[in-house]
């Protein structure tokens, strides 16, 4: 297994839980870390920018929520001095070609999925990372 720490960032509560659930029982990484606010999500890559250990290697974002939203967070994301490679992906509900589109711009996202997550879903994420690392 190549990912050890995923974030997961969604601010549905029942939705981290149960994505924490699958993750665990796919055994996609070793440890999940979960926020319900991109901020804090933001707030901690900060404090741990200079530490690769400390660094997710995976970050499943949505992108609809309140207060900082997928894309507010992955603007914020390029711009710290993070020399770690991490995988962003992109799991939403919405299915918006605009949205879709958008995703590409960004350099940072390897992938869009559209929720739900399943176990399939999964392991071509982690055919995915262990491709790009």
């Amino acid at each position: 297994m190549k990912n050890k720490l995923t974030y997961i960032i969604d601010d549905d509560k029942l939705t981290l839980k149960l994505m924490s659930i699958l993750i665990s029982k796919n055994k996609f990484c070793e440890e999940i870390q979960s926020f319900n606010n991109p901020q804090f999500a933001i707030d901690k890559l900060k404090q741990n920018y200079h530490n690769d250990e400390t660094l997710p290697d995976a970050i499943l974002l949505d992108l609809n929520m309140p207060v900082m939203d997928g894309w507010q967070f992955l603007d914020e994301f390029i711009l710290l001095p993070i020399e770690k490679r991490i995988s962003i992906f992109i799991m939403t509900s919405s299915i918006d070609p605009i949205d879709i589109e958008m995703a590409k711009k960004y350099k940072v996202v390897k992938d869009y999925i559209e929720k739900p997550i399943t176990t399939i879903k999964l392991d071509a994420l982690c055919k995915l990372i262990g491709d790009i690392n």
